[in-house]
């Protein structure tokens, strides 16, 4: 049996819990707090949310079908519609609500570098909070996050700001008169888009429709009541040294998004070049089903794409080292039990080890080794006589003999 294509198993998760722990200490050093959602949620919440006409609910969702009386459910392809959810249904008061979490999340893509169908996400979100000054903050908490903590020094921060709803029926009206002329030259998903959802055509990699829209009216040169917002912002970040270059083109994925859109991009990624992204939602919460919506913003980091940016320099990362291991090795059947009195010792002083019970002493010594063990402890006839340990330095190569009693003491010190 294998795993399931877009799926992959993780043998090693120093580096994954490397960017939990380190984006976990960001996240509190910026007074959020860690929530957790179902990874099963109404499928109705994301087509409320996303909009029926994303890729993301017309073609990607895993839904489950529970019967003719029951709801339809899915398993998340993102984390903001729960974290709305979880906030309008446990009636949460105090505002701004800022909080992070993290999981899977599940698409149904066509499986490439850097895209998965199970893949993993941190998300944080500012919830009841209208000042243009909290997207200066998240994206510099976020900027701060991957330069200081992570090391990284390759990537960009491309920003875009797509106004007021109001602002954006205008230029769509803008928009669509000037694709009229050149719709007929882009791909059939344009086309599509054109009708279903405007925007959406700014996302297309087909190099000959990103050629026809180079000079589209860019929504940035039509903004009139958040102009100021969009001006301060700009500002904002410029005072923050937050380095940003402005891309007319981005206009994220999702139909919640108005104002601040954001993407962290890599060379390193392909195609797939975004590992964060994120941006101001102002009217969710009432689409969710809230009394009255509240203005926000959130942001999410893929942690798969993350990880790849991260490996090549991985060895400059300051990794947590694991905890210094002793291994136990009885000499025969008679002094098993001895180990297993010692290792109970060991750790209740909270000390890491572990018992080789089977093979030779060469062997077991060759496993130790292999195991990455730095003493181990032999014990025979004569240590369980004498109730001494024979402890072996694995680095150096020296033994020493020591009462039972002193070994926890000794291993702590050294």
């Amino acid at each position: 049996m294998n795993k399931i294509k877009g799926t992959q198993d993780f043998i090693d998760l120093q580096l994954f819990n490397f960017i939990i722990d380190k984006a976990r200490q960001q996240c509190e050093q910026y007074n959020f707090s860690e929530i957790a959602t179902p990874i099963l949620e109404p499928t109705e919440l994301f087509k409320r949310s996303l909009g029926t006409e994303t890729d993301v609910v017309s073609k990607e969702m895993y839904t489950v079908n529970t019967g003719p009386d029951g709801d339809n459910i899915c398993l998340r392809p993102e984390a903001t519609a729960s974290t709305i959810r979880a906030f309008i249904e446990n009636s949460i008061q105090h505002t701004p609500w800022k909080v992070f979490s993290w999981g899977a999340m599940f698409r149904h893509e066509r499986p490439q570098k850097g895209r998965y169908r199970q893949f993993h996400q941190f998300n944080l979100e500012v919830i009841g909070s209208n000042a243009i000054a909290e997207d200066a903050l998240c994206i510099k908490m976020l900027d701060s996050l991957f330069s200081d903590s992570f090391g990284l020094s390759e990537y960009a921060l491309i920003i875009n700001f797509l106004g007021t709803p109001e602002e954006r029926h205008a230029y769509v009206v803008i928009l669509d008169k000037y694709l009229d002329g050149v719709i007929d030259k882009a791909c059939k998903t344009c086309a599509v888009r054109k009708v279903s959802n405007i925007l959406r055509v700014f996302d297309c990699k087909n190099e000959t429709c990103q050629s026809l829209y180079k000079k589209a009216p860019k929504i940035i040169d039509h903004l009139t009541e958040s102009a100021e917002e969009w001006q301060q912002l700009q500002e904002q970040l410029t005072l923050l040294s937050v380095s940003y270059t402005i891309d007319p083109k981005l206009v994220r994925g999702l139909d919640y998004y108005s104002k601040t859109v954001f993407e962290f991009v890599s060379s390193n990624l392909g195609s797939q070049n975004a590992f964060c992204g994120g941006g101001r939602y102002n009217n969710l919460v009432k689409t969710i089903g809230g009394k009255e919506d509240q203005p926000s913003i959130g942001a999410s980091i893929g942690i798969e794409r993350l990880m790849m940016v991260l490996e090549p320099i991985k060895d400059k990362l300051a990794l947590p080292q694991p905890a210094a291991l002793t291994i136990l090795i009885p000499l025969a059947v008679e002094q098993q039990t001895l180990a297993l009195l010692i290792a109970q010792n060991l750790h209740t002083h909270k000390l890491s080890c572990d018992i080789l019970f089977e093979g030779s002493v060469k062997s077991m010594m060759r496993k130790a080794n292999k195991m990455g063990a730095t003493y181990t402890v032999l014990l025979g006839s004569d240590e369980q006589v004498t109730r001494t340990a024979t402890v072996k330095n694995m680095i150096t190569g020296t033994e020493e003999k020591m009462d039972q009693t002193k070994l926890a003491q000794y291993l702590k010190k050294v």
